[in-house]
């Protein structure tokens, strides 16, 4: 079995039980991480304590040169951490190497060139001198689905403002975690400055969201946990970022692109097998058009070649899991009680071992069924129609409790942009921009609180200080 991570060094967790990791496309045994306790988290807290002064007086341009080597490292073992990746939670290889190792190693440099461009203490307002400090100790609590991005998207910030970290990783595909604790250190960061604490949600990363000596708490998952991560947080008045569920809508107006747009989507609400938070899983078109989009939307559907993720022909591996793969189904099924027109897959399990789910769409389905208003978290997208105009079109984008992403087609930029204005969501693609790593990310609504990436991301492990000269 692996060790924990703390204070610099590989340690074993005081409860000497063990999580079992499963291969999603095999169902077989791949490794054992530990199951830490709160014990664990006392620990991995009071080293990042201890470690916290010093690292916070560190030169902002050393810590970025720490950043820098770790991006680098992570680069150079693109291959072997992608396989982990895929191995773990099933991401086909190429998206595993590309989307799932080598972006967020260019996040980290992203933060390496900000923690030396970025103005910490030169700002004056009248008399007063504003200060940016880091915010102190901070809980990372992420997710499987994107297990190395995720991490660097609240490590890599907190790093580069002078914090010091205690990372919760998801139980579920815990391993790119370890590999990243291993980089880390490589490189020479400092002890106690990144720790690690694997173990499942209700006993590690309760404790981390509640220990009074973690000064801010960072979290990726669903809605529900995270009330709960907030819940517990706001007893010792702790700083809260969340990253929450979505259920992002994809609205193509008359005069645009209509297979360009259909094509993307599909594609959009697909990558992951589905487990996208930010994923366009509804489609919403104009009646006029709304057969057609239907008849594109199953044509492209049955592109996606589901299989092994070491496969070049795979374009969507398994679901992260059994309990993952069986929540899909559910949501599938219901789809059909409620009157949706199953269209393209569907929940009958594909052949053989692994936790598959067809690509799966969804036609005739209403505003207010549930599969239109609630995150399923697999390859499975519903088609809206609209006929009222734009007024309706946007009330049916908006009509969910989420507001992370989303996207809008149009004939023109300025049209689409118009819309895209009056829309409750944190991002959209106009007429299918490309994702930006260096720009804001996160929602409205129940989509969560804060934002990371970029400039803005760095912002959240920052307190404000005015000296009154």
């Amino acid at each position: 079995m692996r060790h924990l991570y703390l204070d610099g060094a590989w340690r074993p967790s005081a409860s000497g039980a063990s999580i079992d990791v499963v291969n999603p496309a095999t169902e077989e045994l791949i490794d054992r991480v530990p199951a830490g306790s709160p014990a664990d988290v006392e620990a991995a807290v009071a080293a990042a304590r201890a470690a916290l002064p010093r690292w916070s007086a560190t030169p902002p341009a050393e810590r970025g040169k720490v950043l820098a080597a770790a991006a680098a490292l992570i680069r150079e073992r693109s291959d072997q951490i992608a396989r982990i990746i895929s191995t773990d939670m099933g991401a086909p290889y190429g998206m595993a190497l590309k989307v799932q190792t080598l972006m967020p190693a260019g996040v980290l440099d992203s933060y390496a060139r900000l923690a030396e461009a970025y103005e910490f203490d030169t700002r004056r307002i009248g008399n007063s001198w504003i200060l940016r400090e880091p915010v102190g100790v901070v809980g990372a609590i992420t997710p499987w689905n994107y297990p190395l991005h995720q991490i660097v998207c609240k490590v890599g910030p907190a790093l580069a403002a002078g914090c010091t970290v205690v990372l919760k990783p998801s139980e579920v595909a815990p391993l790119a975690a370890f590999a990243l604790a291993g980089v880390f250190d490589e490189v020479g960061l400092p002890a106690g400055v990144f720790n690690m604490v694997s173990g499942h949600g209700p006993v590690v990363g309760e404790a981390v969201a509640a220990h009074p000596g973690v000064d801010m708490v960072s979290f990726t998952g669903s809605t529900a946990a995270g009330r709960r991560v907030a819940a517990l947080a706001a007893e010792t008045v702790k700083r809260v970022a969340l990253e929450l569920g979505g259920k992002s809508a994809s609205v193509i107006l008359p005069d645009a692109d209509l297979p360009t747009a259909v094509k993307a989507t599909v594609a959009n609400a697909f990558l992951n097998s589905g487990q996208t938070c930010s994923a366009w899983t509804r489609m919403i078109v104009h009646r006029d058009q709304y057969d057609e989009a239907v008849r594109l939307a199953v044509a492209a559907a049955g592109k996606y070649t589901v299989g092994d993720p070491f496969d070049e022909a795979t374009r969507l591996g398994p679901l992260v899991s059994a309990a993952q793969r069986d929540r899909v189904v559910r949501y599938i099924n219901r789809g059909q009680e409620e009157g949706a027109r199953l269209v393209a897959g569907g929940a009958d399990r594909p052949a053989g071992r692994g936790f598959y789910v067809e690509p799966t769409v969804f036609a005739g389905v209403e505003p207010g069924m549930v599969i239109e208003q609630e995150e399923i978290f697999g390859p499975v997208l519903t088609i809206i129609p609209y006929s009222r105009g734009e007024d309706e079109a946007v009330a049916i984008a908006d009509g969910t409790p989420y507001g992370l992403a989303g996207a809008v087609w149009a004939g023109s930029e300025n049209r689409a942009v118009s819309l895209a204005r009056r829309l409750r969501t944190g991002q959209v693609a106009i007429n299918g921009g490309r994702f930006n790593p260096l720009a804001p990310f996160g929602g409205y609504k129940q989509s969560g609180l804060g934002r990371e990436l970029g400039e803005f991301g760095l912002e959240e492990y920052l307190e404000t200080k005015s000296l009154q000269l």
